[in-house]
């Protein structure tokens, strides 16, 4: 062969060997782009997702059913003791919170006693973030059944029961709406029908919800939140620690000169005034 056939021959393989570079740096190129591509797809899908969720949180609920008597603004209050008495306790806590438990078991017959004197007068936010942070539904749950107790006319008296029995945080049996419907048998007159069907509907999970977003927006961060006539009391009123004895005193210094209230039965409240409850403390900040 000649030299020059040989030279040609060289050629034509190193071009054929280059334009397979070549198309093969395209391929790549292309693969790499639809790759990219579908990242981008995903990612954006994944934002919108992430947005819509965020929204979905966000979006102010509106409950479709409020339990009776319950007061304040949309009625995300449960009452216990005179409307008209001159003093109001106001308290946020969460049914799985043990610190709630503990001021409850230490406070609830002091308060009782208050309210059942005409001297005060309750007003309970039930909140429920403990199921978000420690998963379950207990939270939900007993704050739905607190609800229901409220609608039989028993709030108080199923909220003492239900602190008294309340688990460990980590322990989500209130999450068990049969646990919650055992617990009312402790209650004359709450162990009823409609009362388990209640608690076995959920029928005030959205209540539930609003209360909670209500709390979400406030200042306050932990619970239990004790306030009297507005001003926080837990753990301390100043510089005086909190204590049944010291609860007595500073409701009676509120009360001095004023008028006690009227007392209803089992330490329910009267049908709501315009003087009572949370027209007498603060809008939540």
């Amino acid at each position: 062969m000649s030299e020059k056939n040989r030279e040609g021959k060289r050629t034509a393989r190193e071009r054929m060997i280059q334009e397979r570079a070549a198309d093969e740096a395209r391929s790549r190129r292309n693969r790499k782009l639809v790759v990219g591509g579908v990242v981008v797809a995903v990612i954006a899908a994944a934002v919108v997702t992430g947005v819509v969720v965020q929204n979905e949180r966000s979006k102010p609920e509106t409950p479709v059913a409020a339990p009776q008597g319950a007061i304040g603004d949309k009625s995300l209050v449960l009452p216990a003791g005179p409307a008209n008495a001159p003093s109001v306790l106001t308290v946020y806590e969460d049914p799985r919170c043990p610190a709630c438990g503990t001021f409850e078991r230490t406070f609830s017959p002091t308060i009782n006693q208050l309210q059942d004197q005409g001297k005060l007068y309750s007003n309970v936010h039930v909140v429920s973030f403990i199921d978000r942070s420690l998963g379950g539904n207990g939270s939900k749950y007993g704050a739905n059944a607190l609800a229901c107790a409220q609608d039989a006319g028993h709030f108080r008296d199923y909220h003492d029961v239900l602190y008294r029995n309340q688990p460990e945080e980590t322990d989500d049996s209130f999450g068990n709406k049969q646990t919650l419907i055992a617990l009312s048998k402790q209650v004359p007159g709450l162990d009823t029908p409609a009362f388990e069907a209640c608690v076995n509907d959920n029928k005030y999970a959205g209540w539930v919800s609003a209360v909670q977003q209500d709390f979400d927006k406030s200042s306050y961060k932990s619970t239990p939140t004790v306030l009297l006539n507005g001003t926080p009391i837990y753990p301390k009123k100043g510089d005086e620690q909190i204590s049944p004895e010291n609860l007595v005193k500073w409701v009676n210094e509120a009360n001095a000169g004023k008028p006690l209230g009227t007392t209803g039965p089992n330490g329910q409240s009267p049908a709501p005034t315009s003087t009572a409850a949370e027209s007498n403390t603060p809008p939540s900040p």
